[in-house]
This record gives C-alpha cells, structure tokens and sequence, in this order.
C-alpha cells in the first residue's frame, strides 16, 4: 500500500501524515509527499520531528499546486506508477478567509482540477479530499452530508471557492471518491499545538486586552454574535485516516464537525475562561440590531471617517474586518455519517472546555503578537528621532535606553546637563547614538528655543514622548494660601507640554509623520484626593490631546495618552509612605512608553483606572464616598505640612488599601 498526499506539511496535513505513520505500529507503505522545491527544507524538518520511520517512508515528490497535474514530472509519475497508489490524500489549500481572492482561486480550485488530473494518472485507488464546512456558504438549516448544491450563498471568495474545488471533485475524477468537510479548525486538544492566528484566534488579544483592563469578575455586554462550529487538529486528522481506511464508502461525504450547534459567544467565553477574562454575560439580540432603521446608519458607517474608525478599533484588537461578517454561521451541520463510521473507533470530538486552557497557554505562549514586540520596537523607532523629556533619570531615561536598543535615536531633554551627559555617554558605550539638549519645560521662552534647536539640527522629529513633570500631594485645606501650586503645577505639565507639541506639530503635519506620547496619571482617572493641583493640570493635556488628536489624525499624526500608575520615582519621595506601597519601577513605566510607541493606541493604561472612569460615570456620589475614605485613611504628610518627620511611615490600614488599590497615587 502508498499513500500520495498534498499539503503534508501543512497544519491538518502533518498531523494526517502522523496518523498514517502509525499505521500498522509504523510498518505501512511508502508515503510519497508534494512539495514545492523551496520547501524541501521544511518537509525534512518534520521528517526529522517525525523520527527514523519518516526516514523510511517518506519520499519528497517536486511538484506545484498551479501546474497541471501538480508539475510533477514524466520521470517521477513513472517512478509513482510503479507502486500502486491506493490512497491519494489532497489537503493543498488555502485555509484563510483572509487570502487574496486570486490566491484562494489559484490554491483551492486549479490546485484541485490538478490534483484530479494527477490521481487518474496514477490509477490511485481513492481520491481523499478535504474540502470545508464553508461550501455551505449562507445556508440556512442543516446542511446535511449529502447536500452540496442547494443554491446556497456564496459571497465570499473563500467559501464560492471551495464548493467550486468540491464540485471538480465530484464531476470530473476519474477514481473512486470520497469528501471530508472539517469545521473550524483549531490547535491540537492535546497540546494547545497550532501555526497561525485564524477562526477564534483572531479574539483571543481582544480577550487579553479586556483582561487587562476589566477585572474578572465584571459581566461584559455585548451581541449575540450567531453560530460556530470547531474541531480540534488531531480529530480531524484521526478522523480522516480512520474514515479513509474503511471499505464500502466511496462517494460519499463526511462532515467531520460538532454535532451540537454552539453559540460563538459560548465559545468565546470558554476562552475568556481559560484566559481568565471577563465574559460576555449580558447579549443583545442581533434580530433587534438588525430592526434598527439602517438607511442613515448605513450612509453614516460608509463615510471615510467611520470606516477608518472602524478599521482603527479592529486593528487595535487584531481582528480582520473580512471576517466579520462571517463570525456566525447560519448553517447546522449533519455528522451522522462520520459518527457512524467512526463508531467504534475510539476517536471522539471533545469538549471544548477540556482543552480550552491549553489553545489558550500555545497562543499566549507562542503566537500572542506581543511575544515579538521587542521587533515591533524595531520597527517603530529604528533610525527614527525620540524626543523625551524628563531623561535625565526616572522613566525617562530607561525608555531612552529601551529606545537606542532598538535602533532609535533618543533626544534626551532635561534642565541638569551633568546626568543628561552621563546618560547619553552611557548610550554611546552601547554603540548607539544619543543626543542631548538642556531646556525647562516651564519656561516658555526655553521651550522655544528647544524647538527652534531641534527643527535646526535634525532633519526630522519622528516621535516625542512628554514625560517631564510635576507632582503635588497637598490636602486643599492645606493650599488655601498656596495658589502658586496650581500655577507651577500647570505650568509644567500643561502650558510647557502643550508649547512644546505646538512647537514641534507643524512640521510633523508638514510630513504626514509623527507620534506624540504623552505620560498623564491613574489619577486623572481615579480622582484621589489630595491630588487637585496635579489631576487637574494633567486633565487638561488629556482633554487639550483628545481635541487636537482629531485634527491631526487626516495628516497621520497621533496622540497616545498614557495613564501612568505610581512608579518609583524621585518624584514620591517626599510622601514617606510611598516607601511601602506597591509601585512599578520606571523599567516597568519605560515599558508602558515602548508599547505606546509600538502599538500607537489612543489610550493607554490598567484595569483599575479604567474601573475607576466607569465607576464615576455609573456612581458618583458612592465614588466620592468611598475617596473620602482614603482621604481619611491617608493623611497630609510631614512634607505637605511644611515639616520633616524622619519616623513617618504607612500604617497597617494605608498598606491594605494601598495593596488593595494598587497603582492609584494616595
């Protein structure tokens, strides 16, 4: 017995060629393998993986999806034929509701008439073709086995192409037949195992990113997203290698999916589970959605602006905007054929739930985008001028480092040259490029001509990042007398930074090019008390950026906005309780500023401060209840009052709350 199959060294294709490996405790036939000549490297990788009985029975055959009869040459079908060919396995295809409608044409339908042409050149005794639930299309109903062409509808490349590939099979092969038709197809159960971010996997950052965000514990509202339907790898493969081996069953199709139709936010929870994410709990009916009056909602989502906003919020999650419209599948699918003929066997779909958690550990472990953010910072800054102010120590000067490690070249802004010239040698010993320039932020005139200097001896300035600044801690009761704290306070962290962005804008504009990243507070989100001077000064940049970020965004300028949490910082030394609680350390903040950078988000913070925003907005008046608490519990230190007391230190009290609300600035 010989095996020839396509698409061996793809995802359901190599865990096929496992299970026809194992076969007769690894002492079948010959399995001869399509493969492309510049991808003979990667089959002898898995032939390696595979172990010494791939060695032996695995023979590479060069060949092409796109050529006639696969390209595979006179001389090699000659070398096929002399072994009869009993199982011909065609798994070449695109997979990919992505793809270019050219590549899904050229992969999935002439792959397939050139695989048909191939298996009657051999004489192979079955032709094994794994087509996709999604010749279903738009369906309505079940979609049992033995339906294929039911005038069902097919408006997406993907789909019209693979129930073309299935209907070549059906009319044009010249051997026995027989179809398998995988639902979504998911990482192995066992091992989490799977090579590309597709189907759900395209929700799983929105998952991390509500995690990050939300507590747990938070019910999420949200559509009724309709049905789906996934299966993991290693039963699919099982499956077909079983299915394969049977007699008696030509012609005839099998739906290798789950029998229970289950609802995509179902599913989606389940991953929300395994991530310990909060769950969609409270679903909104996407018939009541779709009863809305769509003419003028549908003229207004048609205009520029909507659509890049819409492709701004599914890019920030990851999610291709042409999938969806075909998240929910209208069709139910019969399994009783393929339950039938694997009755018996062992092999059996299962749960979700029971390897969930594992789909999950492979992504976050292997796949999740921010595994490669060290390159996105490569991408972001190489070559590109980083403007940061406040460099001299802190956060920012270890965002400086960060920055130079990746290839930018940070522009260090302080008003001490000795630590700003340490920091720049420092660099330098890297084998990097720094500069530096002395300015006060608070000082309009300087700012000036910082500006002015800047625009003189750079050709361009990529990105500025405004982490100067200045923080208060002082009771209002204790700055009756002390206007001045609100003047030095707004000063700093938002008359200088708005002079510095108005400074620098103009000929970021002029270049359609910029990045502006601007380092604000929990605070302004979390209103602690004792923190009116310092909240409302970087309040005011939040609301100034969030104005002017709109009147830019046409000339591809953005605006990121940075909710810091409390960092190490000589800035809280003052406040001696501080000693104790729980902080970042500016490698961690320097981070925060590096990801904004990456990413270019328009926000950027923790799950605590945004509950702290949607907690005012739902309950204000139980909010300032429960910040009168605090303001109580964490008193005016020796600082604020004007006196030193080298024995304050955080009570018991303080440190639980602190530890309770970690981050917010007490």
């Amino acid at each position: 017995m010989a095996y020839f199959v396509t698409g061996a060294t793809g995802f359901i294709g190599r865990h096929l060629v496992a299970c026809l490996l194992a076969r007769g405790g690894g002492r079948g036939g010959r399995i001869h393998v399509l493969v492309r000549e510049g991808s003979v490297g990667r089959l002898e990788t898995l032939i390696e993986r595979w172990g010494p009985v791939a060695v032996k029975r695995i023979r590479p055959v060069i060949g092409d999806l796109a050529q006639p009869r696969l390209g595979v040459s006179d001389q090699a079908l000659a070398r096929l034929s002399r072994t009869p060919i009993e199982h011909f396995f065609h798994l070449a295809a695109v997979y990919d509701m992505t793809a270019a409608r050219r590549h899904n044409r050229v992969a999935n339908v002439d792959g397939t008439r050139h695989a048909v042409q191939l298996a009657a050149g051999l004489r192979a005794g079955c032709l094994h073709h794994v087509s996709s639930i999604a010749v279903a299309g738009l369906y309505e109903g079940l979609f049992r086995e033995n339906m294929f062409d039911e005038g069902q509808e097919l408006d997406h490349p993907y789909h019209r192409t693979k129930f073309e590939a299935e209907q070549i099979v059906r009319s044009q092969t010249a051997v026995p037949w027989r179809v398998y038709r995988p639902a979504v197809v998911v990482g192995n159960s066992q091992t989490g195992e799977i090579d590309k971010i597709d189907g759900p996997y395209y929700f799983f950052s929105a998952l991390k990113l509500a995690r990050r965000h939300v507590p747990a514990w938070v019910p999420l509202i949200g559509p009724e997203l309709g049905y789906t339907n996934i299966v993991p790898v290693d039963y699919v493969a099982a499956a077909i290698d079983h299915i394969a081996h049977l007699p008696g069953l030509d012609g005839q199709t099998f739906q290798i999916a789950d029998p229970v139709h289950r609802r995509s936010v179902d599913v989606l929870n389940a991953f929300a589970a395994a991530a310990h994410a909060p769950r969609l709990s409270i679903r909104i009916d996407a018939r009541l959605l779709r009863s809305l009056p769509t003419g003028p909602l549908s003229l207004l989502m048609a205009l520029p602006p909507a659509r890049e906003a819409r492709r701004a919020i599914l890019a920030e999650v990851g999610i291709p905007a042409e999938v969806l419209g075909y998240i929910g599948l209208s069709a139910e699918f019969d399994t009783r054929a393929t339950e039938r003929a694997l009755e018996g066997s062992g092999i059996e779909l299962p749960p979700l739930e029971s390897y969930a958690s594992k789909l999950w550990d492979h992504w976050e472990r292997n796949l999740d985008p921010d595994l490669f953010k060290d390159r996105g910072l490569v991408a972001a800054v190489n070559g590109k001028t980083v403007v940061i102010t406040g460099a001299s120590s802190g956060i920012g000067r270890a965002a400086a480092f960060r920055i130079a490690r990746a290839g930018g070249i940070p522009i260090l802004v302080a008003r001490s040259s000795d630590k700003l010239e340490q920091t720049r040698r420092e660099i330098e010993a890297m084998g990097a490029t720094a500069y530096c320039y002395t300015a006060d932020i608070s000082d309009p005139d300087s700012v000036q001509d910082l500006c002015d200097r800047l625009l003189a001896e750079h050709p361009a300035v990529d990105i500025l990042v405004n982490n100067a600044g200045r923080s208060i801690r002082r009771s209002i009761a204790l700055s009756y007398d002390r206007f001045h704290d609100f003047e030095r306070t707004i000063q700093l962290n938002y008359l200088g930074t708005v002079k510095l962005i108005l400074g620098l804008l103009g000929h970021m504009r002029a270049r359609r090019a910029g990045h502006i990243v601007n380092v604000s507070s929990i605070g302004v989100q979390a209103s602690p008390p004792r923190f009116a001077a310092y909240v409302a000064s970087k309040a005011a940049l939040d609301a100034w950026t969030k104005v002017v970020g709109s009147e830019c965004i046409g000339d591809n300028v953005h605006f990121t906005t940075i909710h810091m949490p409390l960092v190490r910082t000589p800035m809280i030394a003052p406040t001696k309780i501080y000693d104790s609680f729980p902080t970042i350390s500016p490698d961690e903040a320097a981070e925060k500023i590096c990801e904004a950078i990456r990413k270019r988000p328009k926000h950027l913070g923790t799950r605590l401060g945004t509950l702290g925003e949607v907690s005012y907005a739902l309950a204000p008046k139980a909010v300032d209840q429960i910040l009168h608490t605090a303001y109580r519990v964490f008193p005016d230190s020796a600082a604020a009052r004007g006196k030193q007391d080298p024995t304050e230190h955080a009570s018991p009290e303080q440190l639980a709350l602190a530890h309770l609300m970690r981050g917010v600035h007490w």
